[in-house]
């Protein structure tokens, strides 16, 4: 998929263009559900301690699980809903970003896989957007199928992602230095992330099985794990498409294009 020449703005439209840097984009998007979880579980710990830390058998528990920070009470859930729904969009812009990305750099035998990390990341959002809108105290189900959706698509697409970068390029495409940067903290990250998916699961299991004080606790900060290197896999966009300047005008809506073809415009 060749991305899509960007149409010259005529005389009039200029007053109506809009122009943001993608590195302050990509801040801004992950500051509002990075923020926004910091703030629920300092809030829950500080004024809802004993009802968010509680625990079925009752044993010492330290820390809210995820869940109960930001769906219980309030004001957390509102401002957790509000900051999920605000990325929402734009992290739909950043997937078809991605795709159109992926589909020209990477080898014509691999495109398909481009195009399932575009659904799954795709559907990784509205999971999130799920699990958020519906908490597990009033709609446990509901909140239950969009948290096994959103890990396992999650998981599924930062290896995706992983992989069409590291090993999927065209053999003329090499990686430069930012890009290497990027390539580097995706591993990182990933790593991380599904060994803290995996103690978060033993911990939870053990919890259920023999009720040890601290032991709830250990699960709630692997979560904590998992949802923090999500996001920061996804803050490696900053380098992917460091070079990228999103512009909005009436003939072409949403884009993103290079300084270069932004400086042809003006």
């Amino acid at each position: 998929m060749i991305p899509r020449q960007y149409e010259p703005l005529s005389q009039s439209t200029k007053a109506h263009f809009f122009k943001i840097p993608f590195g302050k984009f990509a801040v801004a998007i992950v500051s509002l559900p990075f923020f926004s979880f910091i703030f629920c579980v300092v809030w829950s710990v500080l004024y809802f301690f004993d009802r968010s830390t509680a625990t079925h058998c009752g044993v010492v528990n330290y820390l809210p699980s995820i869940s109960a920070a930001i769906g219980n009470y309030q004001p957390q859930r509102f401002i957790w809903q509000c900051a999920i729904l605000l990325q929402a969009l734009p992290r739909l812009l950043v997937a078809q970003q991605y795709l159109r990305h992926n589909s020209s750099r990477i080898r014509r035998n691999r495109r398909a896989l481009a195009y399932l990390a575009f659904v799954l990341n795709l559907i990784e959002n509205i999971a999130l957007v799920g699990l958020s809108l519906w908490n597990s105290s009033d709609f446990y189900e509901i909140h239950k199928f969009c948290f096994i959706v959103f890990i396992a698509t999650s998981e599924c697409y930062m290896l995706i992602s992983y992989i069409l970068n590291r090993h999927s390029r065209k053999i003329l495409d090499v990686l430069s230095t930012v890009e290497r940067k990027s390539l580097y903290y995706k591993r990182t990250f990933l790593f991380v992330n599904i060994i803290g998916f995996w103690f978060a699961g033993y911990f939870f299991m053990r919890h259920n099985s023999y009720c040890e004080a601290g032991v709830y606790t250990l699960f709630a900060l692997m979560e904590y794990i998992v949802v923090l290197t999500n996001m920061a896999f996804h803050m490696t966009a900053y380098w992917d498409f460091s070079d990228k300047i999103i512009v909005c005008d009436r003939i072409n809506g949403f884009d993103m294009i290079t300084a270069n073809q932004y400086s042809r415009l003006k």
